[in-house]
């Protein structure tokens, strides 16, 4: 067997055994500062993800770096309180093996969040931008010895966020009169934010908003055929000159925070249409 298929059957049979015979329907990835969801999360199961074989600590700020098994929406999810970064310094199998925990414990749905710096000027601190599309700009999880257990060797990324979960979330956000937006992310790998520069090349690439996660597992629930949604907090704006603006990590993670219970909302309506 494939080392990387031990490891991750290891850690989902560990991690299995704790939930009391729960099946997740949902899997839930909060980022940096979005983790009042978990707060909502009925009759929860906390597992660290350090008591689970192969798991390192979360070390990026705001991210608890705990799985969450409970009831939100009258549907079983599983939520990762935090997640791994290529920046922390972990290898992409690392990066995405609680993704492919998830599959394996039997998700059709991820709905993955992040907080990010936004170059589309009508953008806001503390709008929500549902992801239509993205580009990737951090290593691919799927470069090496193709896991055939997941998927194919070569999946389609045509449409990676799913099109009715959009519809669904777009007609949820009007009835609950919360703007969102909608527009392309980029993820690079940090651990810097960006300069003027790179935030000028990132727009006429035509991406509204810039991070330094999520695409990885995007890529990994793809590979299974598991359906995603995601959506950005914007905390953060780009800037044009070198001299008028310093990006905080806290204010970052504090202007998450704000923005999450508006995000937690759409989830939980999202979650009960299903």
């Amino acid at each position: 067997m494939d080392p990387r298929m031990a490891a991750i059957e290891a850690a989902a049979e560990a991690l299995s055994a704790r939930f009391s015979g729960r099946k997740p329907v949902v899997g839930i990835i909060l980022g940096s500062g979005l983790g009042r969801l978990a707060d909502e999360i009925e009759d929860p199961i906390v597992v660290p993800f350090v008591e689970l074989p192969g798991f390192p600590a979360a070390t990026a700020v705001g991210h608890k770096g705990n799985f969450i098994c409970g009831f939100l929406g009258g549907k079983c999810v599983l939520a990762m309180q935090g997640r791994y970064h290529f920046y922390e310094g972990y290898p992409m199998d690392t990066v995405v093996l609680p993704i492919r925990i998830m599959i394996l414990l039997g998700i059709g749905y991820l709905f993955s969040s992040n907080a990010t710096g936004a170059m589309n000027k009508s953008f806001r601190i503390g709008d929500l931008m549902l992801i239509r599309d993205h580009i990737n700009l951090l290593p691919n999880p799927l470069i090496g010895p193709n896991l055939d257990r997941f998927g194919t060797r070569f999946p389609d990324m045509t449409c990676a966020y799913d099109l009715e979960l959009q519809e669904r979330m777009l007609a949820i956000a009007a009835r609950q009169k919360v703007e969102l937006r909608r527009g392309i992310y980029v993820s690079c790998s940090g651990p810097t934010y960006e300069t003027p520069a790179e935030y000028a090349f990132y727009a006429s690439m035509g991406a509204d908003n810039v991070g330094m996660s999520m695409t990885p597992e995007v890529i990994v629930a793809r590979h299974a055929g598991v359906r995603v949604l995601g959506l950005s907090i914007i905390t953060d704006l780009a800037h044009e000159n070198e001299d008028d603006y310093i990006t905080d990590e806290n204010e970052i993670v504090r202007q998450a925070d704000l923005a999450s219970r508006k995000m937690t909302a759409l989830f939980r309506a999202l979650i009960a249409s299903l």
